[in-house]
């Protein structure tokens, strides 16, 4: 009957979608079009102040964007995110959402995505045509079924507009498949106010970044917030050197499994002089702009050390001053694997305090065998 229920929710996710392409009226009515490419280029500075908030919800990610009094939300964190999400928008003000995105489906973005679709009112849903058999999508797609609402098909270069903002369809491309590396169909997006511009694209990896790319859209901008949390799988060089950014966010939890974000990523943030801002180091993030420049601030969130609000200073870097990991070995143990993430560490690793139990497996041989298993060495410990 599981099997059932599953086919049957995702045969209507995907009818919903697939009935709206061709329904331009009702884009219409649930969404204000940008028309002209030259739209952005051509209109002046804006006078009013858009926020972009990089929500603190560990690993995983969640953005509240706000301009002229209306909001947009871009993904909804992990399953147990749900009071972390719906207290901080109440702390916001917010009443209604003109635009929620999930990104793709996958649990630490779309985790209670189901809690805010059933809490808020909600204009334009927009999602992916890419369907998931967890327990999590089925709740997301319960919930919309539950309020009644649609499901706006991504358009990789339709705009919308937000206030005194507005945005850009980046990604997915239309009519690919990308079978089932589900970070690929991540939608991705071109937030502009005045002359700043910030690109945000959930878990997108290299793919995806190429067909953004060849798209031909004007990927330049102020901010990129790093995809797939800082994973060397994501931010090419090519896709790097397009957006030139200024600054980079990294969505990213203390310590986490995974040993992100990478540290060949942040390397080619430093070689390119990008000044960036982790949550996981400084809570939750917040820039604002007024149409020319860019400020920072952050406050303390349930992953981050910092226990002060604050403004950052725009002129630093923030970067992971790191936990050496300790070379002295438990006697009679060469490393400990984690199973989940695939990587190997020394025992004295500082990711192995943090690693679930269940995920933990004790290994006596070499570090030779263990690569030529398919394991990978952490990048903090250098086993």
């Amino acid at each position: 009957m599981k099997g059932f229920k599953t086919k049957r929710i995702l045969g209507l996710l995907f009818a919903i979608v697939f009935i709206l392409g061709g329904m331009g009226a009702f884009e219409a009515n649930k969404a204000e079009a940008v028309t002209g490419s030259s739209a952005a280029s051509n209109k002046q500075a804006s006078e009013k102040e858009m926020n972009v908030h990089f929500i603190d919800v560990g690993q995983a990610d969640c953005i509240l964007v706000e301009s002229a009094g209306k909001y947009m939300l871009i993904d909804a964190g992990n399953n147990d995110d749900a009071d972390t999400i719906v207290d901080y928008l109440k702390e916001q003000g917010v009443k209604k959402l003109e635009y929620v995105i999930g990104t793709h489906p996958h649990e630490d973005h779309i985790g209670s995505l189901d809690t805010v679709i059933l809490t808020y009112d909600i204009a334009t849903l927009i999602m992916p045509a890419k369907g998931h058999t967890t327990k999590t999508f089925e709740d997301v797609v319960s919930a919309i079924e539950k309020k009644k609402l649609s499901i706006t098909d991504p358009v990789p270069g339709k705009k919308y507009k937000l206030g005194d903002s507005e945005f850009t369809i980046l990604s997915p491309k239309k009519g690919k498949d990308y079978g089932d590396n589900y970070n690929n169909w991540s939608v991705g997006i071109k937030l502009e106010n005045g002359k700043n511009r910030f690109v945000l694209c959930g878990d997108a990896e290299k793919d995806s970044e190429k067909d953004m790319l060849d798209s031909k859209i004007d990927l330049k901008a102020d901010v990129l917030k790093l995809s797939h949390h800082g994973s060397r799988t994501s931010t090419t060089d090519a896709f790097l050197k397009a957006v030139k950014p200024e600054y980079a966010v990294i969505s990213v939890g203390k310590d986490n499994d995974y040993g992100l974000p990478d540290e060949e990523s942040l390397k080619k943030l430093s070689e390119n002089k990008i000044k960036y801002f982790r949550t996981d180091e400084l809570g939750t993030i917040v820039a604002s702009s007024d149409g020319n420049t860019i400020k920072w601030k952050n406050t303390s969130g349930k992953d981050s050390k910092n226990s002060n609000a604050g403004n950052i200073n725009s002129s630093q870097s923030v970067k992971r001053t790191g936990e050496s990991a300790t070379e002295a070995q438990a006697k009679g143990l060469d490393y400990v694997i984690n199973i989940n993430t695939g990587k190997f560490h020394k025992p004295g690793c500082s990711s192995v305090k943090q690693m679930n139990d269940s995920n933990k497996q004790l290994y006596n041989g070499s570090r030779d065998d263990l690569t030529g298993k398919g394991y990978d060495p952490c990048k903090r410990c250098n086993p």
